[in-house]
């Protein structure tokens, strides 16, 4: 099976813009698919300087969607939004003003990848931040979700001067040989290349599959290591695995045990009862039933309200989102109708960041109720 590579450079055109993103896309280029997905073959997408997220959600959402090794290319750099101090990957059109409509939330690839296994779903970034942003990331980490493989780093602005991808320079450089070794090994041989020019500074990302903490390290980093044990056990790899064969009802039979476990432990609005709900949306989503993934979406989107979650919060935003996407792809009427009319309900409190989805949503309601 064909390995799936994703490679994103991004980084505003204008004089925001602290990292030649771009840069390195020429080097990236030269290695073979192959060899930069570690597999037999591989299908490479390349996006370089994107203008819309939308459209880089989009791609996004298709490489992680693949039954197949995805390994995700990230060179560019975050801001924080002003509403909800959120970090973002800034795309072209970004400025710190539009941060919230022009860049792309870092939680939409944490969310993208959430059906995935670390054993096959692996992130390798360079990523450099303006002052706010590295704060965050400085004290918080970067969240890519537990179900990923992170390796990387994050810089702070190099001041006045434009910097350049070093590390993920570095990382094509070795790949160009034509071999690539195991992700950890390859992290550490990058690394090495530019960590006397970091002064110490960065923060280095080497988590295979966990969350990304804080750690600033001087010398050549310390790999965060995982307890074997635990990780052939981790549910969301044997759910991945039935959705890669084609059981999609196996997939959703354990997610709903699961799913069942957390209602029991913490209640209907925990954060682990939630989290599988979103589980069992997306399978719906992969079997091919968007009715049925909608609803699951619309009922989330309104448990987090119900809980107290703002109306503009990241989760709950998303939630109304991917319910307005699958509603879209809803080919029976009668309950294209039905879901509409609830969607629509929920835009009047959840906008989103899109201009014109609830004005969508009632145009392509009045079609489907004037149809016979």
């Amino acid at each position: 099976m064909p390995g799936t590579v994703l490679l994103l450079a991004a980084a505003p055109l204008g004089r925001g813009r602290l990292v030649d993103a771009a840069g390195v896309l020429p080097v990236l280029s030269a290695v073979a698919p192959a060899v930069l997905s570690g597999t037999d073959t591989a299908n490479v997408v390349e996006l370089v300087d994107p203008l819309e997220p939308q459209a880089v959600l989009t791609r996004l959402r298709a490489a992680a969607a693949a039954p197949a090794p995805l390994t995700v290319y990230i060179a560019g750099q975050l801001q924080l939004d002003r509403r909800q101090r959120l970090p973002h990957l800034a795309l072209a059109r970004t400025t710190p003003a539009t941060v919230r409509y022009t860049a792309l939330p870092w939680h939409w690839v944490r969310e993208e990848l959430r059906l995935r296994s670390a054993a096959d779903t692996a992130l390798v970034v360079d990523l450099h931040a303006d002052a706010e942003a590295w704060q965050y990331v400085a004290e918080r980490g970067l969240d890519c979700g537990p179900n990923a493989a992170v390796y990387g780093r994050v810089a702070p602005a190099a001041g006045r001067r434009v910097a350049e991808p070093a590390y993920m320079k570095a990382v094509a450089t070795l790949l160009r040989s034509g071999h690539r070794p195991p992700l950890g090994r390859l992290h550490e041989q990058a690394w090495a290349r530019v960590a006397e020019s970091s002064a110490g500074r960065d923060l280095v990302l080497a988590v295979p599959g966990a969350a990304s903490h804080p750690r600033t390290v001087q010398h050549t980093p310390r790999t965060v290591q995982r307890d074997p044990h635990t990780v052939h056990r981790d549910p969301h790899a044997a759910i991945s695995t039935a959705v890669q064969d084609g059981r999609h009802g196996d997939a959703d039979v354990l997610a709903a045990q699961h799913e069942r476990l957390a209602v029991a432990a913490g209640g209907p609005a925990s954060d682990a009862a939630l989290h599988w709900a979103e589980v069992r949306a997306d399978l719906a989503m992969f079997a091919g039933d968007p009715a049925r993934s909608c609803r699951a979406w619309l009922a989330l989107a309104g448990a987090r309200l119900a809980a107290g979650q703002a109306a503009d919060s990241a989760a709950v935003e998303a939630a109304v989102d991917r319910a307005h996407h699958q509603w879209n792809r809803i080919t029976d009427p009668a309950p294209a109708r039905e879901l509409g009319s609830a969607l629509a309900e929920l835009r009047l409190r959840v906008p989103g960041r899109r201009s014109g989805a609830l004005e969508n949503v009632r145009q392509h309601l009045r079609q489907l109720q004037a149809a016979p």
